[in-house]
């Protein structure tokens, strides 16, 4: 196989593990939008969105990543219980079980909050930490419905209105 028609099959094959994996969030994507979610943090710049991978153990990015604007405060997207919260890799990580199979996973966190606390939507979690893949100031935003990885969007609807500021 030359290697252009190796790189057409790898696209290609990309290509469609995308379209299913966005089938996939628009058969969710109904009922899920409806669950009434919150973002994680009040004031931000969406840096990174999700990319479904290619296949269970492919390349792609799990969640979306999230630039503090004007605090570093994060917030629970939904009532829910803490399943872990501590490092992993040299990085806070904070678990948030939902129900109905969908959890939520926040990093990198400063948070004391230990498992078993109940939260409800919008309570404080924790703030922005270093580590990981985000650049310094971002939040790495991740959920999973019944094991597998789902674009946050699908529940928290669209990204904020853009506000413009005069430049000068």
């Amino acid at each position: 196989m030359t290697v252009l028609a190796l790189a057409i099959a790898l696209t290609s094959s990309a290509v469609s593990a995308q379209a299913l994996h966005d089938e996939v969030d628009a058969r969710h994507a109904a009922g899920l939008a409806d669950r009434g979610w919150v973002w994680p943090s009040a004031a931000f710049r969406l840096v990174r969105p999700f990319q479904a991978p290619a296949h269970a153990y492919g390349a792609g990015h799990r969640g979306i990543d999230l630039e503090a604007v004007d605090s570093f405060e994060v917030r629970s997207p939904a009532a829910g219980t803490v399943a872990f919260s501590g490092p992993v890799a040299g990085r806070g990580i904070l678990t948030i079980e939902h129900g109905d199979g969908l959890v939520t996973t926040l990093e990198p966190i400063n948070s004391d909050l230990r498992p078993g606390a109940t939260l409800r939507s919008g309570d404080a979690v924790g703030t922005i930490a270093l580590g990981g893949h985000t650049a310094a100031g971002a939040l790495h935003f991740g959920v999973r419905l019944h094991g597998e990885y789902v674009n946050p969007m699908l529940l928290l609807g669209d990204v904020p209105r853009a506000v413009l500021l005069p430049c000068c």
